[in-house]
């Protein structure tokens, strides 16, 4: 039940995963204020993150991928990386993984998760075929938000049809590599959850009109 919950996978959660969860959350509340709703947006959809390994448990995140969500007004403070766990597939209404085999490592994890888990490319390619016209009408309710994110979550699997991700729909790990990579990585991640935000919130197109 609500809040509606984004769970963000990657290998050691402190780069493309805690990038996904952070840009997720700063379009998320931009959307919101746009549409003057009075309540925050951390109340309608909880983005939060974990890694399939556990080598850096309890560490902050990469600096590079910090780096890249101040420069796009997003905050990195107060992050700590965490290794995946099966109660937090329970708990998650969606879950993206950075790659393909990460996404196999959910699904090897929580079977019944499967429904629910995309590779973040993967759904950057379906959400512009959905029919929103077919989702619940969302607004300034925790309620509403969640039952529009639940049948999205839906919609999209049913366009998936049972294919499996395509190798391209993987996020390269940019660990280790100059800015300009983690700057790349950061710009096709906002690209996928940026539409992401706007089809949970919608009411903000509408309020900025």
């Amino acid at each position: 039940m609500p809040p509606f919950v984004v769970l963000h996978v990657c290998m050691g959660n402190i780069c493309r995963s805690p990038m996904a969860e952070r840009l997720l959350a700063h379009s998320l509340r931009r959307r919101v204020a746009a549409a003057g709703w009075p309540v925050s947006a951390a109340d309608l959809v909880h983005s939060h993150g974990a890694g399939t390994d556990g080598w850096h448990v309890g560490q902050a995140m990469n600096e590079p991928a910090a780096r890249q969500l101040r420069d796009r007004g997003a905050d990195p403070a107060g992050f700590a990386a965490r290794r995946l766990r099966g109660d937090q597939l329970d708990a998650s209404d969606l879950v993206l993984t950075a790659t393909g085999a990460q996404a196999g490592q959910v699904r090897a994890l929580r079977p019944d998760a499967a429904d629910r888990t995309f590779v973040l490319g993967e759904l950057g390619r379906l959400l512009p075929r959905v029919d929103t016209s077919l989702l619940p009408v969302s607004g300034p309710d925790a309620k509403l938000v969640y039952l529009r994110g639940v049948a999205l979550v839906a919609a999209v699997h049913a366009l998936r049809a049972d294919a499996p991700p395509q190798p391209g729909d993987d996020l390269d790990d940019p660990y280790g590599l100059a800015d300009d990579v983690f700057a790349g990585i950061a710009d096709r991640i906002a690209a996928i959850v940026t539409p992401l935000a706007a089809l949970l919130v919608p009411a903000a197109d509408r309020a900025a009109a």
